[in-house]
């Protein structure tokens, strides 16, 4: 059960609601803005965050998902894992390459472009501080400085508001969790998943 209460659509601010789309929006496309909408201005902001990033970046879109679906394996939020943006499918993302995620330093069907992003995703989900010149030097084989810069600020908005969503357990709409499961759940893991129209 979500720890913060949801606020029902209808009594989202007029300006959130256009922003979102939530008239037109399942439970699970509202996500985490059900229980932002208690501060609108912020919900707003976030949202506008988001949209500016996706908007702005040169990354492909296949790319960005694969690091969003990896840092919320680290975040271990349900929900997060539990979606895949339409935008990332048409750019080539498929279940096999989300599989690929399990292990993806062995993956034959990541790019090495996507493992370097996927290895810097690790680093910043898990140990930020062991970020250092060489792990840069990594990216800039694949990556302009630009594009590096862009790579961050995805990593920075996952993590930190995918660990937000997973500290207020918002799984009511997911499928239940084996009880006997102790392995830790990965996107790779899920019975179903929900295709965002992003």
């Amino acid at each position: 059960m979500t720890r913060l209460s949801k606020v029902p659509v209808e009594n989202w601010d007029d300006e959130l609601r256009a922003l979102t789309q939530a008239d037109h929006a399942t439970p699970l496309e509202q996500g985490m803005i059900r229980v932002l909408a208690h501060s609108p201005g912020v919900a707003k902001a976030v949202i506008t965050f988001g949209m500016s990033l996706q908007k702005s970046s040169r990354l492909p879109r296949r790319l960005i998902e694969l690091v969003r679906l990896r840092v919320a394996f680290h975040n271990r939020c349900r929900t997060c894992m539990s979606y895949r943006y339409q935008s990332a499918i048409a750019d080539g993302l498929t279940e096999n390459l989300v599989c690929s995620l399990e292990k993806p330093s062995e993956a034959s069907d990541l790019t090495d472009r996507e493992k370097a992003a996927i290895a810097y995703a690790d680093l910043a989900s898990t140990d930020h501080l062991s970020i250092n010149d060489q792990t840069y030097d990594e990216l800039r084989r694949y990556f302009t400085e630009a594009e590096i810069v862009e790579l961050g600020a995805f990593l920075a908005y996952f993590i930190g508001f995918g660990r937000h969503a997973a500290a207020m357990d918002m799984t009511e709409e997911l499928p239940a969790r084996s009880p006997d499961n102790n392995e830790r759940e990965g996107p790779w893991s899920q019975e179903s998943v929900v295709v965002l129209p992003w």
